[in-house]
């Protein structure tokens, strides 16, 4: 085995290697340093800690290096998870419910997979999730307005907010950037995260819709607390050892096959 590197110079390299060439699993950094997985695993913490890398199952990312792709960016990524995702969550809604639906690619095809249903009111701040639902003759259709991030295609600010804190929900839908089972919920801005924090005050149960790319994520600063008894919906990418600190946290984990044909996924 490789002479180990001490631990500073070990972290300034793994920090140089993700800003230049990017970086490599644990598995790889562990073998080229000659230290355990659990050493990397540390010196990861250590550099996520210093605010220079973010955080990702397996690995991290430099903070600031990956700006927060656009709603039309997002739509192209992991659209046939993202579609089992919606037809999954779509299960656990029951007719009469009121429905609050964040933004983002994920809830959107949410939104989708709930069409052809009845008895339903949605509310949303997002405008594709607005424009998806508006001619589904089922459906009542409630706009939070506010201000539009473009980017999101979403509305968030004092206007939103001032509406969230007078409605309630029986069941509030998120999207995520990505998803830790102790921080919650993580966000590309504080706006974004703020106003997850209502939607989640205002609702009888709260429901995360996240591809398993996102499960461990952590590529920006702004945190949603999630609390206890919440649920998440991802796709079968995900494996155990990513769901074990979520089910350690009593966390309702519904899995759903990403294969077009398959039927929609069961809980486990």
């Amino acid at each position: 085995m490789n002479t180990p590197v001490p631990a500073g110079r070990r972290r300034e390299a793994i920090y140089e290697q993700a800003t230049t060439v990017g970086l490599a699993s644990v598995e790889e950094l562990s073998a080229r340093f000659g230290v355990t997985p659990s050493t990397i695993r540390r010196d990861l913490a250590s550099l996520h800690r210093e605010g220079r890398l973010a955080r990702t199952y397996g690995g991290a990312i430099p903070v600031g290096v990956h700006p927060e792709t656009s709603l039309r960016e997002r739509l192209g990524r992991a659209h046939l998870e993202k579609s089992a995702i919606g037809r999954r969550a779509a299960l656990l809604v029951e007719d009469g419910e009121v429905l609050m639906l964040d933004g983002g690619s994920t809830v959107l095809a949410l939104a989708r997979a709930l069409r052809n249903r009845s008895l339903l009111t949605v509310v949303s701040t997002a405008l594709k999730t607005l424009e998806t639902l508006s001619n589904a003759p089922g459906i009542t259709v409630e706009c939070i307005g506010g201000r539009l991030r473009d980017v999101s295609g979403s509305m968030v600010g004092p206007i939103a907010e001032a509406a969230l804190e007078r409605m309630t929900f029986d069941r509030v839908f998120l999207g995520a950037d990505g998803v830790d089972p102790h921080l919650g919920i993580c966000e590309a801005g504080r706006d974004q995260a703020r106003l997850k924090e209502l939607m989640i005050r205002a609702s009888g149960e709260v429901v995360v819709l996240a591809d398993s790319s996102k499960i461990g994520a952590a590529p920006f600063h702004a945190w949603t607390q999630l609390g206890t008894g919440w649920t998440l919906v991802t796709d079968d990418g995900v494996d155990e050892a990513q769901l074990k600190a979520f089910r350690e946290q009593d966390v309702t984990i519904h899995i759903a096959p990403s294969e077009a044909e398959a039927e929609p996924g069961s809980e486990s």
